[in-house]
């Protein structure tokens, strides 16, 4: 009987292990099955809505993620300068969620296949009783340039409280990188093939 609390214990730790809390994956996405994918050469990259409570999250994470998607080498990506220059050349109003016809302006202007726009919406630390983590949760879209339509979307949450943290402590994964798995698994749904319908 002394041997029973051992073997319980033995298996809440084993579920621990393949069952982190607070883990989660890219979700709700979108891929147009009729957008060549492979003709898009050139994007550029509006600045993020930002949801959080720091002001300039959305400056950070879209730095990340711009020097994530040129580390892919999938695309070239117009630099920052440039891009903000056209939003102030043809006066757009929202940049960060611009309509079809303004993208299809700034499409033409920068000679961009593509506008990506994006959401944070959180970023920063979660608590729990006495035990902290980082977690980040936005979302991306790819617009055609020529057309103002929504070819690809999808959201993406890393970080969080895990069962080890609450267990044992610790404040998780620095902001940085949990920032990088996000973005990082966005990519991998872009790049991958497109989910199959149900």
């Amino acid at each position: 009987m002394r041997r029973a609390p051992v073997v319980v214990a033995s298996a809440l730790v084993a579920m621990a292990i393949s069952a982190p809390v607070c883990t989660a994956q890219v979700s709700d996405v979108f891929r147009d099955a009729r957008m060549d994918f492979g003709s898009v050469q050139t994007v550029a990259v509006v600045p993020f809505t930002n949801l959080a409570r720091d002001q300039v999250v959305a400056e950070r994470v879209r730095d990340v993620f711009i020097n994530r998607l040129l580390s892919t080498e999938a695309v070239y990506v117009l630099p920052v300068g440039e891009v903000a220059r056209g939003i102030a050349k043809l006066e757009i109003q929202n940049p960060s969620s611009p309509p079809p016809e303004d993208v299809v302006k700034l499409g033409a202007f920068l000679k961009a296949d593509a506008v990506i726009t994006g959401v944070v919406r959180e970023y920063g630390e979660v608590r729990s009783g006495s035990t902290t983590a980082n977690i980040i949760s936005m979302s991306i879209q790819l617009i055609e340039a020529g057309t103002g339509r929504i070819v690809w979307s999808a959201s993406s949450t890393k970080g969080g409280i895990s069962f080890w943290d609450r267990l044992i402590g610790g404040g998780g994964q620095p902001l940085n990188r949990v920032t990088e798995q996000a973005i990082d698994a966005l990519f991998d749904k872009l790049l991958g093939p497109p989910p199959k319908k149900r």
